[in-house]
């Protein structure tokens, strides 16, 4: 007999609430206070940072202010996006084998119950856009999401009819890049249901037809529920943290009055930024500040990886990031601890 998960929509909100109903569920099924959940959600337009991102490096802030949209950082790592009610979000929270990874099992379910043809549209092959994008998945052990104790948070995205302009105009990127030629290569690569259809479906149906390939997927059943009252308590404990400035500008260049240097380091699909307050007649680490697309369990780690290099030498900065990291139980995909001192070589090239 297959398992019945529940099946929650939680409509359209702010970001804050979104992310701040992230932590409650994840928690919540950490404590088998509630079952596997598929979650349907929406966003009011937003820049979301990922949780290790800097607000001034990753976004056009006075854009996003003259056009009301909300500046957000997310509860896991990743890059800049933005998101409004064009876009269709679902999230899979479940527990995780401890004895695999299911990366490749749950891209194929999502590529299944998201698939053009799914809702309304011919196989890919026969869709002449079959090769743009038409929404992301994620999880932490790869490229995104979440991953906390024994639970899971598997992400991805629909685009219903997006605003490719908007969305390059909320992220900071040079001048060249928001040309009108740019605006239009970038269109060129995403492709959404409305270009597809020439209409968006009936979003019900839509989510209905989503939740019964994933149904299929993971050979489970979905029945539509509610939150439960801890969940709800656990949401508003949430949001208390999430919905402040203090929460939003977490991560920010060191602030020091000796000179402030500046490195990139480009690892897989990521990026790490290291901001160093740099003692140079000291040849000392004054304070270095991590930031960028990158994805690290417990996120803690890197707060504490910044206090432990507070002071160091910079002839033993390879040897204290690898005494840091011995030992720990540390999720990191694709970014080994070296990266960590190339960043840091980097800036201090600059020097």
């Amino acid at each position: 007999m297959a398992s019945t998960w529940r099946l929650l929509d939680t409509g359209t909100r702010r970001a804050a609430e979104n992310f701040a109903l992230n932590r409650a569920i994840i928690e919540a099924r950490k404590r088998n206070i509630v079952s596997s959940t598929l979650r349907f959600l929406q966003f009011r337009p937003a820049a979301l940072l990922g949780h290790h991102q800097n607000v001034e490096q990753e976004l056009d802030v006075a854009f996003c202010r003259r056009h009301d949209v909300e500046i957000q950082r997310r509860v896991t790592g990743g890059g800049a996006i933005y998101m409004d009610e064009s876009v269709l979000g679902w999230e899979l929270y479940l527990a995780s084998p401890s004895s695999s990874r299911p990366t490749w099992r749950m891209c194929r379910v999502a590529s299944a119950g998201c698939g053009a043809r799914r809702v309304g549209v011919r196989r890919a092959g026969d869709v002449p856009a079959a090769h743009r994008h038409r929404g992301g998945r994620a999880q932490d052990r790869r490229d995104g999401g979440a991953f906390d104790g024994n639970v899971l948070l598997y992400q991805g995205t629909l685009l219903l009819d997006f605003d490719m302009e908007r969305m390059l105009r909320c992220l900071r990127l040079p001048a060249s890049m928001l040309s009108p030629e740019a605006i239009a290569d970038a269109r060129a690569r995403i492709v959404n249901l409305r270009e597809l259809l020439g209409v968006v479906p009936p979003l019900e149906k839509i989510k209905q037809r989503m939740a019964t390939e994933f149904a299929a997927g993971l050979g489970v059943e979905f029945e539509p529920g509610e939150l439960y009252p801890q969940e709800v308590r656990l949401f508003r404990e949430a949001l208390k943290e999430i919905d402040s400035a203090e929460w939003v500008g977490m991560v920010r260049k060191p602030q020091s009055d000796l000179p402030i240097v500046e490195g990139m380091h480009r690892f897989g699909a990521g990026v790490l930024r290291a901001s160093i307050a740099y003692d140079r007649p000291g040849a000392r680490i004054g304070q270095v500040c991590f930031s960028g697309d990158f994805f690290v369990n417990p996120p803690r780690t890197v707060a504490d990886l910044e206090a432990a290099l507070k002071g160091c030498a910079v002839d033993n900065i390879a040897p204290a990031i690898a005494r840091f990291f011995h030992g720990r139980q540390i999720e990191m995909p694709a970014l080994r601890p070296a990266d960590f001192a190339v960043a840091i070589d980097q800036a201090l090239r600059s020097a």
